[in-house]
């Protein structure tokens, strides 16, 4: 993933902060992030799902609202109307690169605000929120020993996740006066909503109305025990994964022919976590996997180890080719199954003579269905053909080069 920082003119003339995850690869769809009430562009949750949608070809937009992160302007002369303005003044942006936007994530009140802006974006496909508010009042909870003060002398200072914010008179009324049940019913766009039934900030009857009031195609997931701001990595690799798959469907996404030497695609490997070992497999724009090594070597246990990838590989082959194989003799081959194990042993143990070790595959091939003795023992042999098999038993010639910088 390439990110490139940038910054746009925002609704009133000031300039926004923002970073554009670009993929590695061709570049499918492009998505327009809105984060959350006085948070930033870098949050984790922000930054994960940005990362995971770019190594699956979506370019991600996140930026910082008027007055917040790295933007410039006062965050108290915002609204919520503003922030939708931004929303637009970034779509433009995006439009005039000739990526105009195919879907909105928001989180909590981003997640309203891309309710309300999606329906003037017809380049919009695709909605996602998570966290989101029914009611984009439902924000003032957040300060509310503060109201009577705001009513009285037009303002006050509040503190919001430990820092000092002003809110003025003008950011309750608009943001009072805010009725989304209209957007929501007319968004003829695809809705993904998610949010967490224990969120304490903003609670799950949110969901359930946004949910109730969004006609179909929409989508509801539960991102169980996470708090409102998907801290925990786990929360957001999660939340990440579902929005990537639910979105491959609503996009339509076609990949390009893949480059010559590479029939079947390139197949990327990126960090997942640089302190550890976890990674990111990714095999188009359509597949994407993890790959770990377990907690007794340092890892997290989240994926399979390169071996583990090495070995299902071998084990999908042979099983395929079998049913390939049962199918066109038409065979009452009803269900076959492939365990496979992997260990090093030395070589004189395979009879090769040679004092060094080598890799050892297992295979046990269970076959069920009506199947004569001479049959069961033709599928042993063609097993023995499937195109892995050969390939790790043969040499196999690994070029290794080192990318421009």
């Amino acid at each position: 993933m390439t990110t490139e920082r940038i910054t746009f003119t925002g609704h009133s003339g000031e300039k926004l902060a923002a970073r554009l995850d670009l993929p590695d690869g061709p570049h499918l769809a492009t998505v327009l992030f809105a984060h959350c009430f006085t948070c930033s562009k870098d949050i984790p949750a922000a930054r994960r799902i940005a990362g995971r949608l770019a190594a699956m070809g979506l370019a991600v937009l996140r930026f910082d609202f008027t007055g917040l992160g790295h933007s410039e302007g006062e965050f108290s002369n915002t609204t919520f109307t503003s922030n939708v303005a931004d929303l637009h003044a970034a779509a433009e942006y995006l439009a005039k690169r000739d990526m105009a936007p195919d879907m909105l994530i928001g989180h909590s009140l981003g997640g309203a605000a891309v309710l309300r802006a999606a329906g003037e974006m017809p380049t919009v496909r695709a909605v996602a929120t998570l966290g989101a508010p029914f009611d984009p009042h439902h924000v003032t909870h957040n300060f509310d020993d503060a109201l009577d003060k705001i009513e009285a002398d037009g303002q006050a200072e509040v503190s919001l996740g430990g820092r000092p914010f002003t809110i003025r008179k003008d950011f309750v009324a608009d943001i009072s006066a805010q009725k989304l049940a209209p957007a929501i019913q007319n968004l003829k766009r695809a809705l993904l909503v998610m949010h967490a039934p224990r969120d304490a900030v903003v609670g799950i009857e949110n969901a359930a109305e946004i949910f109730g009031a969004a006609k179909h195609p929409k989508s509801f997931v539960t991102l169980d025990d996470a708090d409102h701001l998907i801290n925990r990595p786990e929360d957001a690799e999660y939340a990440a994964e579902v929005i990537a798959a639910w979105a491959a469907r609503y996009l339509h996404l076609a990949p390009p022919a893949p480059p010559i030497g590479a029939p079947e695609g390139v197949v990327r490997v990126s960090e997942a976590d640089p302190n550890g070992f976890l990674q990111d497999v990714n095999s188009g724009p359509f597949h994407h996997t993890l790959a770990d090594e377990p907690l007794a070597y340092g890892g997290t246990n989240k994926g399979m180890t390169p071996y583990g990838f090495l070995s299902s590989g071998l084990g999908a082959c042979t099983s395929m080719t079998i049913r390939m194989y049962a199918r066109r003799k038409g065979w009452p081959l009803d269900h076959v199954w492939v365990d496979v194990c992997h260990n090093k042993v030395h070589a004189q143990d395979a009879g090769t003579g040679s004092g060094e070790r080598i890799d050892r595959f297992k295979r046990l091939i269970h076959l069920t269905g009506a199947l004569s003795d001479d049959q069961r023992d033709r599928l042993l042999e063609i097993a023995d053909k499937c195109p892995v098999h050969r390939t790790l038993e043969k040499s196999s010639e690994v070029i290794t080069e080192l990318a421009q910088v």
